[in-house]
């Protein structure tokens, strides 16, 4: 896999596995603008969620992204960045 993607599912994967999902919220429907607070996924589940993104895909978040990202949309965009900015040339 030359090109990797970071996609919405990725993320559904990760936020479940890794700091569980609160059973009211609904990762069937559209929560690419949902805010993770009312997800229910606070700042230090976040910041799981983040160690386990750079875990699985070699990169590094800066901590600032925890504080900055607010939705599902937002965290996949910033990903997509590092997985651009790491891409071999």
């Amino acid at each position: 896999m030359d090109n990797q993607t970071f996609t919405l599912e990725d993320l559904k994967r990760i936020l479940r596995e890794g700091a569980g999902a609160d059973e009211s919220v609904d990762f069937d429907g559209d929560i690419l603008d949902t805010e993770f607070e009312d997800l229910g996924y606070e700042s230090l589940a976040l910041l799981e969620t983040c160690g386990r993104i750079e875990r699985e895909y070699a990169i590094t978040l800066d901590d600032s992204v925890v504080g900055e990202v607010r939705t599902p949309r937002r965290m996949v965009e910033v990903v997509n960045e590092h997985l651009g900015q790491t891409a071999p040339a």
